[in-house]
């Protein structure tokens, strides 16, 4: 008798198992991969269509999302509008650091273009000028050669045309397979924009999340008009780094677009939504009024 009810236990045991896992299989079936996503911040899911409809920007919280630079450029530029410049240009391999070639690799077939920052002429709002915007998503859109080179010649083609220059940034800093010849273009980019300030040309730089390192120490910050995107991030170094450097406690939030607002370094917060019209108004200012 015990026997018999041994063995009615264990299949009744064997049947729940295998019912549950057939329900979980199911349950997660029903749902496909990438329709919701989690917020970074909140942590509340967001439903991706919707996420998208919002600019990426959460609707619960407001947190701001990365965008690669093709999002951001069809944000700001005026449709049909932009002639991309310079698209040619690839970084090599000039210190021969192990791996790099296969992260330049894989970097180009994730984002499909050929280095971390695009850059060319446009309108926006009907008013003429030069954009560039970097990508995060392409070696987290580091500094090398090939971006300061292409950001110098976009800072000499605002010159040539006489035209206002905006740039985008979203950057980790310095790309460090590069070594000294990264950190040459943060001199090169500051050299460039001299120039353009003689001219009395307009230069407006937006940061978003984030602007940081060499990025963040050179072009990034030397706008006429300083503007960050709501969410954004804007710092040289780590907190971690910095505490750890000067051995003192840091302020909450040192690092967020807000706080850099109150200290001086940012001239705008504004929200994604709000970014075309209010860089529109700022050309139309410096422009008199004169559309292309």
């Amino acid at each position: 008798m015990n026997d018999f009810f041994s063995e009615r236990k264990k299949r009744l045991h064997d049947f729940k198992v295998k019912f549950l896992k057939k329900t979980a299989v199911k349950k997660q079936t029903d749902i496909p991969d990438g329709l919701f996503l989690k917020c970074e911040e909140c942590q509340k899911p967001i439903y991706e269509k919707e996420l998208e409809a919002q600019l990426h920007v959460c609707p619960n919280c407001g947190f701001h999302f990365r965008i690669n630079a093709k999002k951001r450029i069809a944000m700001l530029a005026d449709d049909d509008t932009f002639v991309e410049v310079n698209e040619h240009l690839e970084s090599t391999n000039p210190l021969g650091m192990p791996f790099y070639e296969e992260k330049l690799n894989s970097a180009k077939k994730f984002t499909n273009q050929n280095d971390a920052f695009i850059s060319g002429s446009c309108t926006i709002g009907d008013y003429p000028c030069f954009l560039g915007v970097l990508d995060s998503f392409f070696m987290m859109g580091s500094m090398g050669s090939v971006v300061g080179e292409k950001v110098t010649r976009l800072i000499e083609l605002a010159i040539k045309e006489h035209k206002p220059l905006v740039i985008v940034s979203a950057s980790g800093g310095a790309r460090m397979q590069e070594g000294i010849l990264s950190l040459m273009q943060m001199a090169k980019t500051a050299g460039a924009l001299k120039k353009l300030e003689q001219e009395k040309l307009l230069y407006i730089s937006v940061m978003t999340y984030p602007t940081t390192g060499g990025v963040a120490a050179s072009f990034a910050t030397l706008g006429d008009i300083n503007i960050a995107e709501k969410s954004a991030l804007i710092g040289f170094a780590g907190s971690r780094v910095i505490k750890q450097t000067i051995k003192e406690e840091l302020p909450a939030h040192f690092q967020s677009a807000e706080f850099q607002k109150e200290h001086g370094l940012i001239d705008l917060v504004v929200e994604r939504k709000q970014l075309k019209s209010q860089i529109s108004a700022l050309l139309k200012l410096h422009q008199g009024g004169h559309k292309a």
